[in-house]
């Protein structure tokens, strides 16, 4: 029990508002490796959104496989950064975070099915495509943006046809997102 007890005493410095400090932090969370998966976990809901933050990055590099439900629902944190290195963290996940973000892009919050498009782009997973592409039809900009970053990431017949249809009928960044695509092409 001491042992984690020290564990969270370390992970409590992620509040320090010196960067250096708190990447000092993060650097000895992972060197501690397996033990501190839980405590960090357990930081995923603490109230101070840099504890939040650092907990989902450390997360993320140590690539434990407990922590994808626990990172999934840190998406919907209400601050875009914890929700930020959330994603980042899934996308360093591989193929163990796939279905998790998957089923993902269908939660009723905008801010998971966002944040799980843009995670699946950093994998580059073609079986999304289809998920994907409906994405490009949602009430939010964020997600419909996620969704068109990640298909450009993972290209395909499918994915060209998609971003046809979005450069003459979407808007803002999707519809950017759908020209750099197809000048490219």
């Amino acid at each position: 029990m001491e042992k984690r007890e020290n564990i969270e005493r370390i992970i409590k410095k992620l509040e320090d508002e010196d960067e250096l400090v708190r990447t000092q932090v993060m650097e000895l969370l992972e060197e501690i490796g397996e033990a501190a998966v839980d405590p960090l976990i357990d930081a995923l809901s603490h109230p101070n959104k840099l504890v939040r933050r650092g907990a989902a990055r450390v997360l993320g590099n140590m690539k434990n496989p407990r922590a994808i439900k626990p990172l999934i629902k840190a998406l919907s944190d209400d601050n875009k950064w914890v929700r930020r290195e959330a994603s980042t963290a899934l996308s360093k996940m591989g193929e163990k975070a796939f279905k998790p973000l998957l089923k993902a892009l269908k939660d009723d919050d905008w801010k998971v099915r966002g944040a799980a498009a843009w995670a699946i782009g950093n994998l580059k997973d073609e079986r999304a495509v289809d998920s994907l592409i409906e994405l490009l039809d949602d009430k939010s900009g964020f997600v419909r943006s996620g969704a068109a970053w990640a298909l450009q990431n993972i290209g395909g017949e499918k994915v060209e046809a998609a971003m046809k249809r979005l450069k003459s009928e979407g808007s803002g960044f999707a519809r950017r997102i759908a020209s750099d695509y197809l000048e490219k092409k």
